[in-house]
This record gives C-alpha cells, sequence and structure tokens, in this order.
C-alpha cells in the first residue's frame, strides 16, 4: 500500500503547483509567435492528458517523434500526468534507430509531428506490429490529429496518481558513440533531483525570458520545470539557427539560454555576430560536450561573464558539477578547461581502477553515489552491473581535481590513448592545439600504429584564411606537454563531424582514419 501520508514530490507536481497560480502570466511564446498564458497551458495539457486517458487499452509507454514545437511541451507533460513512460526520438535518427528504440523499450504508442515525420510514422506502422496508438501533432494520415481531438474535453484540474520514488519516469537513449544505444531507465526520484538541483544551484535571471533552441527531444525541455516555478516565459525556436536565435535575442530581450558550446561558438564566429544587440543575456547555461578553453575565453570575451557550466549524463542528469559565472576565470585556462564543482545533492570520488580515491591532481574516473542517479539500464542487467560497480555509478570520464575541487576532464575512460605504454588523455592535447593562433577546433584520437599500438592524431579546423602548419601544432604539444602526447600525424579538415546531440562524434572519426 502506497503512504499516502509521506508521498514524495515528483517533477510533475512541480508543474502542476506552477500551473495553478498567476494563471494570466505569459509562460510561453511559440515556434510561430503565439503568445501562451499559463492558463492556457494547463489546459492544453489537461486536454492532451485526457485524450490519452480516453484511448482503448491506455499506453504504457509512449514515444515522442517531433522537432521543437509547443504541443511536444503538451503531450510530453500531459503523458507524464496520465504515468505514461516517456521515450523520445531524436528528430535526426533513422527509421532503424526508432525500430530498435520502440522494441527495446516495448513502446506501445508514438507521438508524432505529421507535418514532419507523416512517412516515417507510416514506415512505422508498417514495421513495427507492437505500436497500438498514433497520435499526430497536426493533420496525419497514419495517426489521429491529437491536438483537434483534445479540443471536445473540458480542461479540468490537472492531477496525476501516487507514485513511488523508484517508479520509471522516463527512459533516455544514449547517444550509441560507442556501440548500440542504452536504454537508461530514469526513476521518479532522479527527475525530482535533477529539477532540485537546478532550483538550489543553477543561476537564474530575476526576470526570466528564456530562449528554448536546443532540442526539446534532449535538453531544451530541461528547463521547463524551473522557468515556470520562477515565474519566467519561453520562446520556442523550431531548431537553432544562428541569425535566427540573435534575432529572437534581441527581439524579445531574452535573459538566459541553454546552449552546447558548438551553438555557442558558430554565433561568436558568424560574420553578422556585431548586428544584433545581446546585451540582455544574462546567463548562457552551456554543456553536454567540452568547451575548449581557448575558446571559451574568446566567448567571455564576446558576452561577457555570463557563462554557467553544467556537467551530468544521462545517468545522472544535468547537474552532477556546476561551474558559477564568477568562477569563470578568462586569465585561468585550466579553471576554465573545467567543469566545475560537485552540487550539494551528489556524493562524488575520483577512483582508479581497483576503486580507491585518487589524490587531487592525479587522474580517475568520475564517481558518483546519490538520488540523482538512474535506476539502471532497461533490459541490460549486466551492464547495469558493471555501471553500479562498487556502490557507485562509473561515469567512464576521468578526471583530474585541483586543490580548491574544481574537476577537469582529461578524457572518456573508453578513448584514453595508450601510445607505447603510456597513456595519453586527448583534452588535453586539444586544449594545446586549441590555444595556438588561427586554429578553432581540434579532435584528439588514437589510431592503429604497429610500433606504438596506438598513435596520437588530431584532427584540426582552421580559422577562414589562417596559415598552420602540422609541424607547428605538433611542436607547441611536446613543448607543453613532453613527447608522448605530441600528435604523430594532423589531418586538416573542413568539419568535425558531430553526433546528433552536438558533440564531436569520436567513433566516426576513429573509423574513417582506422579506414
Amino acid at each position: 500500500m502506497t503512504d499516502l501520508l509521506h508521498q514524495h514530490i515528483t517533477s510533475t507536481d512541480m508543474v502542476i503547483h506552477a500551473l495553478s497560480r498567476d494563471l494570466d502570466r505569459t509562460v510561453l511564446i511559440s515556434d510561430v509567435g503565439q503568445v501562451i498564458t499559463a492558463r492556457e497551458m494547463r489546459d492544453s495539457i489537461s486536454r492532451f492528458q485526457q485524450l490519452v486517458e480516453s484511448l482503448d487499452q491506455p499506453p504504457a509507454r509512449a514515444a515522442v517523434l517531433a522537432k521543437n514545437r509547443v504541443e511536444v511541451i503538451y503531450a510530453t507533460n500531459a503523458l507524464g500526468l496520465a504515468q505514461v513512460v516517456l521515450t523520445t526520438l531524436h528528430p535526426m535518427g533513422s527509421i532503424d534507430d526508432y525500430l530498435y528504440v520502440i522494441e527495446d523499450a516495448s513502446i506501445d504508442t508514438l507521438v508524432y509531428d505529421a507535418d514532419l515525420y507523416e512517412g516515417i510514422a507510416k514506415q512505422l506502422k508498417d514495421r513495427a506490429p507492437q505500436l497500438r496508438h498514433f497520435l499526430a501533432m497536426g493533420n496525419g494520415e497514419t495517426g489521429r490529429d491529437i491536438v483537434k481531438a483534445s479540443m471536445a474535453f473540458t480542461p479540468k484540474p490537472l492531477t496525476t496518481k501516487p507514485t513511488k520514488p523508484d517508479d520509471v519516469l522516463r527512459i533516455a537513449y544514449s547517444g550509441g558513440t560507442t556501440g548500440k544505444p542504452k536504454g537508461i531507465m530514469c526513476s521518479q526520484q532522479s527527475g525530482f533531483t535533477s529539477a532540485l538541483i537546478q532550483q538550489m544551484e543553477w543561476e537564474w535571471p530575476d526576470e526570466i525570458r528564456h530562449l528554448i533552441c536546443a532540442p526539446l527531444s534532449h535538453s531544451g525541455a530541461a528547463v521547463l520545470t524551473s522557468v515556470l516555478l520562477r515565474g519566467g516565459f519561453m520562446v520556442v525556436m523550431p531548431g537553432f539557427e544562428v541569425v535566427a536565435a540573435m534575432q529572437m535575442i534581441e527581439q524579445h530581450k531574452i535573459t538566459s539560454v541553454l546552449m552546447v558550446p558548438t551553438m555557442v561558438i558558430a554565433m561568436m564566429d558568424h560574420p553578422r555576430f556585431g548586428e544584433f544587440d545581446l546585451s540582455s543575456l544574462e546567463v548562457i547555461f552551456y554543456g553536454a560536450s567540452s568547451f575548449p578553453a581557448q575558446r571559451l575565453k574568446d566567448a567571455i570575451g564576446k558576452f561577457g561573464k555570463i557563462f554557467f557550466q553544467f556537467y551530468g549524463q544521462a545517468e545522472a542528469p544535468m547537474s552532477i558539477t556546476v561551474m558559477r559565472r564568477d568562477e569563470h576565470d578568462p586569465d585561468n585556462l585550466e579553471r576554465l578547461a573545467s567543469c566545475g564543482r560537485p552540487t550539494s545533492l551528489v556524493r562524488v570520488a575520483l577512483m582508479d581502477d581497483d576503486m580507491n580515491e585518487v589524490p587531487d591532481g592525479t587522474p580517475g574516473e568520475i564517481c558518483v553515489r546519490g538520488p540523482l542517479l538512474m535506476a539502471g539500464y532497461l533490459n541490460k542487467p549486466e551492464e547495469t552491473a558493471v555501471a553500479f560497480e562498487g556502490g557507485w555509478l562509473h561515469t567512464g570520464d576521468v578526471a583530474i581535481r585541483s586543490a580548491d575541487g574544481f574537476l577537469r576532464i582529461v578524457d572518456r575512460k573508453k578513448d584514453m590513448i595508450v601510445t607505447g605504454g603510456f597513456n595519453v588523455y586527448a583534452r588535453e592535447v586539444e586544449d594545446v592545439i586549441v590555444e595556438q593562433p588561427g586554429v578553432r577546433q581540434a579532435a584528439v584520437i588514437g589510431v592503429p600504429d604497429p610500433k606504438w599500438g596506438e598513435a596520437v592524431k588530431a584532427v584540426v579546423v582552421l580559422e577562414p584564411g589562417a596559415k598552420v602548419t602540422a609541424e607547428e601544432l605538433i611542436a607547441a604539444v611536446r613543448s607543453r606537454k613532453g613527447a608522448v602526447q605530441a600528435p604523430k600525424s594532423i589531418e586538416f579538415v573542413e568539419s568535425i563531424p558531430v553526433t546528433p546531440i552536438g558533440k564531436p562524434d569520436k567513433k566516426a572519426l576513429r573509423l574513417r582514419y582506422t579506414a
């Protein structure tokens, strides 16, 4: 029997609370410019929830496939209220990617954007017989128009049924850069803890006008609860486009935005950067991948000290560590290369391979404990056991802790290069290369070598018109880091491939240069 007396609070309860007061305030400006109040958002979520609960054989697990549009926010919150376990499909995925997730997660319902994914929905209907319900956002042939059908319902107060802290809230899929994606089971407790850390430790403007340009299928929607609770509003862009983002910041006097580093770099390097008034920005939240220290210093010079970093992973969502705005010291590149210090709701240790804590200044794997952690990997008990070995979550990230507690990630454990018996951490080599004049971006990988086992290879993007030689870059690394870490070869390219969520795709690079 559920203990109602001590019933825990969920992130869904937070949204209900935020939409229960000041109902006439603006909470959302849609991708087509529609102004939406708290009352209108609450009522739309209620209608969607009632429609979902009215279906024959109501859904147990649903997947959402859409680019950024306000109906995604309505649908995902309605599914949460109806206690349907949610999975989001990446809008840039393939049919085979979607089929894998649908089968692995036992998805029975697809909610999709009819304007963009009608053809894919039809293929999934033909190839995924376990899908019982197809709900279209817009007029689709395969699915029922959930927007139109929901209007038959009269809005009711938002309610949800009691849950237990370890109940699965959603299943997120890893990027798959090291193999088949794993279904990461986020519990009610994990989702609530992530939202609570945002409330407690993220630096929000007093007046929040937040731009959503990151995918709502991933990090874009993660700030919804915080923005609503703090009385702010969001402006939704269909997707990230550099000039459009700067126009939106100027037009709506945006005070906060969440971006991956590649988005920030694309803005500040754009030839039209100086045409727009971006002075309203008070904070740029960034994470998901490393921000080269020299480029972050450049960004501070252009935007000011408005950067706030969060580090986490789907197994421990959003905020294992944070680095606040005033901790971004542009005169300290080692500090800028760090991911901050642990938040107050997690325990963090740097461990060696024998699960012993390493001293400050020594590389060790970031290991985490606490209520932020996932429940485990779906259908993968052996991989879950490995991830939780020794009673800690093993993040796979290798970091060095400074004397004042800042963690500097030097590599993914699986990406570490072993050359001639010595360990080389790619991030440290990348940071030296990017510091050199004329270098825009670098990715360092290990490639097979008959003498050394692996050889260090750097893939480099130069600034337009820059004249930089491989010999100069190799010499710079040798001078700073020693001969072992100096690249044996450097390839100059127009761009470095990225994963669907904006991280440099080292798996693709290794495949390219190994071949």
